[in-house]
């Protein structure tokens, strides 16, 4: 009876009350957490036990040319997926014979999309033929949690054409999925090169989402709320390009021999009319699968197919240079119209002999451009000075990016004091560096886009266009063009002076006795000027820069041919052929090439071998 009193004494009653308030204030005051702070984390893990989300694909968005037509399209593809939470391990070994894929493979991109969501289906092999898809169907039923769905991909409706400019999509790198997961998941497509890259945020669309009531199990009820929480995909959006994809085709036939590059644009709004790289890779290789044999001949091909040349390069321009100069040295006054050397073939600088290819006699500014005199220029970057002529240089956009829009672009190089004293030290380089880069060679490294925005300026008397190769996007939500906005330029040197250098472009290629003769085009009045860069690691390149019509340009073009000689015999007829085709619509004329004459280093006209058929 004692020991029953003790027992219930009121002090172990308190103790037992204060431990059971205590006991209940904990678990009210997790309750309140549960519910306040982490209902809505709460909430989707409940979800995710008892809702599939099964995600819907957009259509990635079309490209079409300046004219309307389709040239980037999208076909229908099937990917193989699996449920991590429904997916029985034992099956590892015949899921991956089914679809000819490594185990490990297998097991390490189910492993990723488990540590995703186990519930959310993952990608496990993308564009199954319809063989495999067949084979694939009769065996479900063995395999829970494996499943298909219907994709897109790129075709392409007008051949293998501007495969650099166009680009391609990949499946998302690890690194790219680490840093985009928000909007991605892991096997998406995402663009990897030219304008797929750059515009990615406009072709891929939003994705859709059907959700499904799933039982403890993980069995499908059917749809949640009779599919009213379900969202529809939606469509990635359009690009209009300013490409002219039959020009295209045709430059791209002129160019296949050769190694090189071509820009044309309209020098007026800055649109790129063609962009050719060559050699170049069918963009067919990455719609879909890309094997691995396939991208190793491609990386590892010594002629570097997928290096774009038309943005990426840097070579001197030589002689093609010239007209940049001559406008520095007539708006600082170094010169006027009147301005005469005499050229004795070759120009003699401390102890060295620097040669031209003629002897020229007395000649002034415009013959200087239309027989290509380089002791005239030799001699004029020695007034102007290095660090005024580079300014001229950058004033016209090399040494800096394009603002082109795609993401493969190099800024070239534009020697200046600055650039000397940290590569030579200060004090150990003379003005004898100066001499070649008057003509265009030496350290000069420009791209031929930016040797197509420099003619087109010449063209259109003074304005700097940014080259851009989309002129709208379709807003397929409002069913809307939307045009994108360009920058432009107006430079400070006066209009007389470019009407200088156009005239004597004009020269250069409809006078006898210009270096670009082989650029004319029968009808049409042009001009252009022609460029041999020395190569010191083999045959020279040919350069062409030229506009048409002279007194109305609706085309600037930039032709390179690596290793071939002179500019007159290989990028000249090219650039007129090209213009030809653009200005009429059709060429009704052959040009036969001369054998290329390696290691050559000047400008002529004597290797041209034409044969007009009409």
């Amino acid at each position: 009876m004692i020991a029953s009193e003790e027992f219930g004494s009121p002090y172990r009653r308190l103790v037992l009350l204060a431990i059971v308030a205590a006991a209940c204030v904990v678990l009210f005051g997790r309750l309140i957490v549960l519910q306040l702070l982490y209902h809505e984390e709460l909430g989707k893990k409940s979800d995710e036990n008892s809702v599939r989300t099964l995600v819907k694909e957009p259509v990635r968005g079309y490209m079409f040319d300046r004219n309307g037509r389709l040239i980037v399209d999208v076909g229908p593809a099937f990917s193989v997926t699996v449920t991590p939470s429904e997916f029985d391990t034992l099956n590892y070994k015949r899921l991956a014979a089914l679809l000819d894929l490594e185990l490990p493979t297998l097991r390490d991109r189910v492993a990723k999309g488990r540590a995703y969501s186990r519930f959310s289906p993952v990608r496990v092999k993308r564009d199954v033929d319809f063989r495999t898809l067949s084979s694939l169907e009769e065996n479900l039923f063995m395999l829970p949690g494996v499943s298909y769905e219907v994709e897109s991909k790129r075709t392409y409706t007008g051949g293998q054409h501007a495969a650099h400019l166009l680009g391609y999509c990949k499946e998302i790198s690890d690194a790219q999925f680490a840093k985009l997961g928000a909007v991605y998941r892991q096997g998406d497509v995402i663009g990897s090169s030219g304008l797929e890259a750059s515009y990615e945020t406009f072709l891929r669309g939003e994705k859709g989402f059907e959700f499904f009531s799933v039982n403890a199990k993980g069995q499908s009820t059917g749809p949640l709320e009779s599919g009213k929480r379900d969202v529809l995909p939606k469509e990635g959006f359009d690009l209009i390009l300013s490409l002219d994809y039959g020009l295209q085709a045709y430059a791209e036939s002129l160019m296949t021999p050769f190694r090189g590059a071509l820009v044309a644009l309209d020098p007026h709004t800055g649109g790129i009319l063609a962009a050719v790289s060559k050699p170049d890779f069918n963009p067919e290789v990455f719609s879909g699968v890309t094997s691995a044999e396939e991208w190793n001949a491609l990386n590892n091909d010594p002629a570097k197919p997928l290096f774009n040349r038309a943005t990426q390069t840097r070579y001197p321009p030589g002689s093609t240079f010239k007209m940049l100069l001559a406008l520095a040295a007539l708006q600082e006054g170094v010169i006027d119209e009147q301005y005469e050397i005499k050229c004795t073939g070759g120009f003699r600088f401390g102890n060295r002999l620097f040669k031209d290819t003629h002897v020229h006699g007395q000649t002034d500014i415009i013959k200087s451009i239309q027989q290509s005199c380089n002791v005239f220029y030799n001699q004029l970057i020695l007034k102007v000075g290095l660090d005024l002529w580079a300014s001229y240089c950058r004033m016209f956009g090399f040494g800096k990016s394009a603002g082109f829009d795609l993401p493969e672009e190099t800024t070239g190089l534009v020697p200046t004091s600055a650039y000397y004293d940290r590569v030579y030290g200060p004090g150990r380089w003379t003005q004898g560096n100066l001499v070649s880069l008057g003509i265009g060679q030496g350290e000069l490294g420009v791209s031929p886009l930016q040797m197509a925005r420099y003619v087109a300026t010449l063209a259109n008397k003074g304005t700097l266009v940014q080259p851009h190769a989309v002129n709208y996007v379709r807003n397929k939500q409002s069913n809307r063009l939307e045009a994108i906005d360009y920058k432009s330029t107006k430079l400070p040197i006066k209009e007389e002076y470019f009407d200088i250098v156009r005239e004597a472009m004009r020269r250069c290629v409809q006078v006898t006795g210009g270096t670009g003769m082989a650029a004319g085009i029968p009808g049409i009045e042009s001009a252009g000027k022609t460029g041999t860069a020395e190569n010191p690691h083999g045959g020279d390149h040919s350069w062409f820069v030229g506009f048409a019509p002279f007194e109305n340009p609706q085309i600037a073009i930039a032709v390179l041919v690596e290793n071939v000689g002179f500019g007159a015999s290989y990028a000249a007829p090219i650039a007129g052929l090209v213009n030809e085709r653009y200005l009429k619509g059709e060429v009704k004329r052959s040009y036969h090439f001369a054998p290329p004459k390696r290691g050559t280093s000047k400008d002529s006209t004597a290797s041209i071998t034409q044969a007009l058929a009409h």
